[in-house]
């Protein structure tokens, strides 16, 4: 068994057998692209916004759920569902539409609860209690992206917020009853080891329940990669990243539910740089076998 507590572990634990997340795409933008905070967005970021892309398809989230469940009974004979919206921020709408996309993707036989990825400059009270109101009893994961606790870093990228954002936006989120996962990237420009580390520390001091963990990778078209071709700057290397979020996992408490362990390159969109980013598995690998040795 891994030395840490995986989603999957954590979900089973909860409602006694798999439950399959199922990623949505609404179709929603993002203040940092569309001048509302700044334009051209996070500086690795793509023009998918980390998503499927499935909105820009005409798909809506109820077909989106359709084929989802579909998909999760035939590959995993899966009963139990958590639609999580995935693309850009899913809070970034005026109230009606956010309740029609909610109630779409609850609206299904095993949906446990939902999970709603978005900025923490995005979150309002109003906004967290449409989210407790509809979902009920269910399972609430918001998942906010930090990406770093240094404020110089997350001007640096061209994040569009601050880390005190983030802070306050857990506090009202625990306020009601929610549960937080921050997404974290290590390797970015500037960072050093003590940032990172720094991170997750904040994450630990906040409680938040679940973290996912990001290796920086360059994806062709985007501002980073015209950055890093003018001006090339240190990128961790895959033991460097593995050794970090080893060591990141053991400074947070056992509970903590760590929901990725490393990034996703999309294919087919471009060359991702540093090449190993591709090599999930081995990463994985790699962290697990450093988590199961002695700490040095």
């Amino acid at each position: 068994m891994p030395a840490y507590l995986s989603f999957n572990a954590y979900l089973k634990q909860r409602f006694g057998q798999r439950v399959q997340k199922i990623p949505l795409d609404a179709g929603l933008g993002c203040p940092n692209r569309d001048g509302t905070k700044g334009y051209g967005g996070c500086i690795y970021c793509d023009t998918r916004g980390s998503g499927t892309g499935m909105a820009a398809r005409n798909m809506g989230i109820r077909e989106q759920m359709e084929e989802g469940i579909k998909w999760a009974r035939r590959r995993y004979k899966a009963r139990l569902f958590l639609p999580y919206f995935q693309s850009f921020s899913n809070t970034y709408a005026p109230l009606p539409v956010l309740e029609s996309l909610y109630r779409d993707a609850l609206d299904f036989d095993g949906v446990v609860g939902i999970a709603i990825g978005t900025r923490p400059d995005c979150v309002t009270p109003d906004v967290i209690e449409l989210v407790r109101q509809l979902a009920g009893e269910r399972m609430v994961w918001m998942e906010y992206g930090l990406q770093s606790a240094d404020d110089s870093t997350l001007e640096r990228i061209n994040r569009g917020h601050t880390v005190e954002d983030f802070v306050k936006c857990v506090e009202l989120t625990h306020s009601a009853g929610m549960l937080v996962c921050a997404h974290v990237i290590f390797g970015l420009p500037g960072q050093d080891r003590q940032e990172m580390i720094n991170t997750v520390s904040l994450l630990a001091d906040l409680g938040v329940e679940g973290v996912k963990f990001h290796n920086l990778y360059i994806l062709e078209g985007t501002r980073i990669h015209r950055m890093y071709h003018d001006a090339p700057f240190p990128l961790l290397e895959q033991q460097e990243y593995a050794s970090l979020v080893a060591e990141a996992i053991r400074r947070l408490p056992e509970d903590t539910v760590i929901q990725r362990l490393t990034g996703d390159p999309p294919r087919g969109a471009g060359r991702a740089f540093p090449e190993w980013s591709y090599d999930k598995q081995n990463t994985i690998r790699l962290i697990e076998a450093l988590l199961e040795a002695e700490p040095a």
